[in-house]
């Protein structure tokens, strides 16, 4: 695992479904982080997973292109997280690595567990939580769930 060092008090987590839906709206996205920005947050701690991960990843690097103090951290469950993504997949994995302000590495190898401790891991080391769940199952609505138990604000994307 990393050294590098988290403000909590400046810090969002992301976590959602990884399909989205065809009417997802990226504009209402980046007007969120835009939001959230300017109430003082500027490090993202983003789980690397398909879909919402993504695009958060995504939106984020191009609002740190006008404000480099944005900092992306990539929380990464696993070593070999992205074996089983598809070719488009594993590129897009790798730049988005490759740009990303800090890589945190949670476990060696794939547990069970490891998807679970990096959600944790995130919520626990940030003071809001935006979370894109629109069912009562799942790695996303676990990591809520977590988040209210442990009052950390959440902050629903719709």
């Amino acid at each position: 695992m990393s050294e590098f060092l988290i403000n909590k008090a400046r810090t969002v987590a992301v976590t959602g479904h990884r399909i989205l839906p065809e009417n997802f709206n990226k504009d209402k996205l980046r007007d969120l982080f835009l939001q959230v920005i300017e109430k003082e947050f500027d490090t993202f701690l983003i789980g690397m997973a398909l879909g919402f991960d993504t695009v958060c990843f995504n939106v984020l690097e191009e609002i740190k292109e006008k404000n480099k103090n944005i900092k992306l951290i990539a929380c990464i469950p696993c070593i070999g997280q992205a074996d089983k993504f598809n070719k488009e997949q594993k590129e897009e994995y790798k730049r988005m690595l490759s740009v990303a302000d800090e890589k945190i590495i949670l476990s060696e190898k794939y547990t069970p567990y490891c998807m679970h401790k990096r959600n944790q891991f995130m919520v626990d080391n940030a003071s809001v939580l935006i979370a894109f769940v629109n069912r009562n199952f799942g790695g996303s609505y676990k990591t809520v769930t977590y988040a209210q138990k442990n009052n950390v604000p959440i902050i629903n994307f719709e």
